[in-house]
């Protein structure tokens, strides 16, 4: 343990962190010392980030330890915290110490420092306050397998003690951890009269045994995990900086989904409390197939609990994640959802678009008289200019991939919005949803001929364009003029709907050899030829030496591009079928074979990976809103995996 006056005898400036030079470590160790706890936060802030940056350590992060702990100990405030850097700075996995170079690693000198402290900072497991207790159980823990066996005894006798007689349930079943971390199981843990020692104890031995849970641990978890202490938020544990004890139970749970929604289902029924089931929930449904009805019933049976609109707002999202995924949403489910629709709170928006994918008829009505009115219109009306523009826009966008068959009332709606000037995000989300009302949408030809001009969601509004098969003047003036556009991908996109529309491809041609043997985003020009068709066939040189691409979404663009141009899928299959997989870029690979038509005997068993995996094999982080691609996945691959049958009987 080293004092603040020996700072200066470690040459710092010969050490490294996450930003460089470590030179400002020791002003930030003295800053630790100060009363002001400002102060001292606003250094803790910064060692966080430097000496330990996101899970990351680094050469000085050993040197910084014998100081910290000497600041958990005399520092006048944060020493909780204190103690908790020098947790995490140390955290590792024991199967790491057996490692070839574990000894030549930062954690392995961080461990090495700790070892040495350790002995001098096992009085804080009796400090007065109950926050430095449990972050000095978390210190203690940490270098466990790596103590010689003097201070094995040592830590393990002060460690029983915390355990069998700390006054705070929550501390003592931090001990039962910590004494976990040295080996020791307490057998009667189980049938402890604390709750919170009995759910850390199911914790553990769930940890053990793994996937299915046993039905005595479900038990306890369920009873017992309901209520937590309202400090055990305190710090996390068990696992890093970045993972709370909430989430460390989710994650034991969720590897078996019905123990998990059988614990959900306890836990909402008991209130919810900290929405604790209702993460749970939503954790089992982005990691296991088809529980979208289970989950959905338990997140609407958790709607009443929700302590705050935050809350609430992020259930009802959830619903509207899901709800699509239902055969049929049940009545129930839809009349609870119309009336937090039909309010003017917090809940109205998530609330509606979650009606709006269950197509609840009356969705169409609160949408429509949401985006038309005044803002003194009435519950569930926003105003249609400043921030409510945005909410209209992702309303209509839900609506019309919802209610195609209403393009005669909404169109106009979204011709309106787009007209009275929307951008961003927003505007892209109108255009896009007039594709999906066929030719109705070209009444819009005027407001997306403005949207190219005045360059607001140009690239959809020049794709839509040329979609709609159209040629008037006024619109292949404006791609004609587009093409001309300091944007590459504008350009792109103008040219390929210009040559669409007009069956000349001269200037097409000349745009994309251009951007095609430039720099930029190659696979977005290439995916930009299909509108061009056989058209693009001058182009093919430059396609073809992209299909060995080191990008995988370069040589997928290219080998769809190849297809589309000569209409054979011989070279384009074998370049699809390296890329399927569960990534992003292997979803469109499967789409691009499904155009082909072709299922490749190598692809078949991941293709029945992907088609039958129980497990969700792609995430949808951040929500997109519009299907999750999983699901795709899934039904891309049951469809390949119907054209190899066909095939194999064509043979």
């Amino acid at each position: 343990m080293r004092m603040p006056a020996e700072l200066d005898r470690v040459p710092w400036h010969t050490l490294t962190h996450a930003y460089g030079s470590a030179e400002d470590v020791p002003e930030l160790i003295a800053a630790l010392y100060e009363d002001d706890e400002e102060t001292a936060g606003e250094a803790l802030y910064e060692l966080y980030g430097n000496i330990h940056h996101q899970g990351t350590v680094y050469a000085a992060s050993a040197p910084a330890v014998p100081f910290l702990a000497h600041a958990a100990l005399h520092a006048a405030a944060k020493r909780d915290e204190v103690l908790m850097l020098l947790a995490v700075l140390a955290d590792h996995d024991p199967a790491d110490v057996k490692l070839p170079h574990w000894a030549d690693t930062p954690v392995a000198a961080i461990c090495a420092e700790l070892c040495r402290v350790l002995p001098e900072l096992l009085p804080c497991l009796g400090d007065p306050d109950r926050a430095v207790r449990r972050a000095a159980l978390r210190v203690v823990a940490a270098p466990a397998g790596l103590l010689t066996a003097e201070q094995r005894a040592s830590a393990v006798a002060r460690v029983e003690e915390v355990y069998a007689g700390d006054p705070v349930p929550a501390v003592r079943a931090d001990a039962l951890v910590a004494l976990s971390r040295y080996g020791r199981e307490e057998t009667g843990a189980l049938c402890s009269p604390l709750p919170e020692v009995r759910l850390a104890a199911a914790a553990l031995a769930l940890a053990r045994s793994g996937p299915p849970c046993p039905a005595d641990l479900v038990d306890v978890i369920a009873e017992d995990g309901a209520d937590p202490d309202p400090g055990d938020d305190a710090f996390p544990w068990p696992g890093t900086d970045t993972t709370g004890p909430d989430d460390h139970l989710r994650h034991l749970l969720t590897e078996d989904p019905d123990a998990a929604l059988a614990v959900t289902a306890r836990w909402i029924a008991a209130g919810d409390l900290g929405a604790r089931g209702s993460w749970l929930a939503e954790r089992v449904a982005e990691t296991w197939r088809d529980r979208e009805p289970a989950v959905v019933a338990l997140i609407a049976a958790a709607l009443p609990h929700q302590r705050t609109a935050m809350e609430l707002n992020a259930r009802l999202r959830t619903i509207g994640h899901w709800i699509d995924h239902l055969p049929e949403p049940d009545a129930g489910l839809r009349d609870t959802l119309f009336r937090y629709a039909d309010t003017d709170g917090e809940t109205a928006v998530p609330a509606l678009l979650a009606l709006v994918r269950s197509r609840d008829p009356r969705a169409l009505e609160l949408v429509l008289r949401r985006t038309t009115a005044g803002p003194d219109a009435g519950p569930g009306v926003g105003p249609v200019t400043g921030p409510g523009v945005g909410v209209a826009g992702r309303l209509l966008a839900a609506a019309a991939r919802a209610f195609p068959e209403a393009a005669d009332r909404l169109v106009p709606e979204i011709r309106r919005l787009l007209a009275a000037g929307a951008t961003g995000n927003e505007a892209i989300a109108l255009v896009g949803a007039l594709a999906e009302f066929g030719t109705t949408a070209r009444q819009a030809r005027p407001e997306l001929v403005d949207c190219l001009r005045t360059r607001r969601a140009a690239i959809v509004a020049a794709r839509r364009l040329g979609a709609d098969g159209v040629a008037t003047r006024e619109v292949t003036d404006a791609l004609h003029e587009a093409t001309g556009s300091s944007d590459p991908s504008l350009r792109g996109a103008a040219a390929a709907a210009h040559c669409r529309l007009t069956g000349d491809p001269g200037t097409a041609l000349r745009t994309f050899e251009e951007l095609l043997t430039g720099r930029g985003q190659t696979s977005w020009y290439l995916g930009s030829l299909e509108a061009m068709g056989e058209a693009a066939a001058p182009l093919l040189p430059l396609v073809e030496r992209h299909l060995g691409a080191g990008d995988a979404w370069t040589r997928l663009a290219a080998a769809e591009a190849l297809h589309r141009i000569t209409g054979s899928a011989d070279r384009s299959v074998p370049v699809l079928s390296e890329l399927v997989g569960p990534t992003p870029v292997g979803l469109r690979a499967l789409e691009a074979l499904a155009a082909a038509g072709r299922a490749p005997e190598e692809v078949r068993p991941t293709l029945h990976t992907l088609a039958f995996s129980p497990r969700r094999l792609l995430s949808d982080v951040p929500h997109s809103g519009n299907g999750h691609p999983d699901t795709e996945l899934r039904a891309w691959a049951r469809r390949l995996l119907e054209a190899g049958r066909s095939q194999d009987e064509d043979q």
